[in-house]
Formats: structure tokens, C-alpha cells, sequence
């Protein structure tokens, strides 16, 4: 989902610190949902900031592409192997061992 515009954000919140508005009319006023406006509000008053949050980076797969491609003929072979069996038997071919999320 992509950010709303710095602009969108100043307006709504110029709109606020006006005082004769509600919440819950900016957010139907600008075609936002009350929780952006509610979060965003917060955010200026918390942050002194209204622009989008800055994500992390996402962290890089442990698997290149070769690894990547055994992980699915593995799968392909055998579907139904269960993500232990598939770790097991990935490490066999690649000695490259993936932790399991719980």
C-alpha cells in the first residue's frame, strides 16, 4: 500500500488545528480512514513529524537461486512432505540449514 502524500497529511492536519472538526469527519472530509487520521495526528503531536513511517530493510534470503531451485524441485517431487522433511532433506543436498518460524 502505498503512503498518502506529505501534502494530504499537512492539509489534514492543518484542517484539526483549526479546532471546529472531528476526527471522524476529516477522515470522511479527505477519503481517509479515522485511524490514519487518529495515528497521524498522534504522530505530529508524539513526533513533531507527519511523513510515512521509514521501514527496515527486508532481511535477504538465506537461499541463492540454486539453493532456491533444489528447495522446489524438493517440493515438486514430494508436496506433501511436511517443512521439517523438506529442511531435513534440503540441508542433505545443500548442507544449508533453514530454522522453522514458530
Amino acid at each position: 500500500m502505498k503512503a498518502y502524500s506529505l501534502d494530504l497529511r499537512q492539509k489534514v492536519v492543518d484542517a484539526y488545528a483549526c479546532g471546529d472538526i472531528s476526527q471522524r469527519k476529516l477522515a470522511k472530509n479527505f477519503g481517509v480512514t479515522l485511524s490514519f487520521v487518529q495515528n497521524l495526528l498522534k504522530r505530529d503531536r508524539e513526533l513533531g513529524t507527519i511523513g510515512p513511517k521509514v521501514l527496515p530493510e527486508q532481511t535477504p534470503t538465506k537461499l541463492n537461486a540454486e539453493q532456491l531451485e533444489i528447495l522446489r524441485q524438493l517440493v515438486t517431487a514430494q508436496p506433501d512432505a511436511t517443512l521439517s522433511e523438506l529442511r531435513e532433506r534440503l540441508y542433505e543436498k545443500t548442507e544449508v540449514l533453514i530454522g522453522v518460524l514458530r
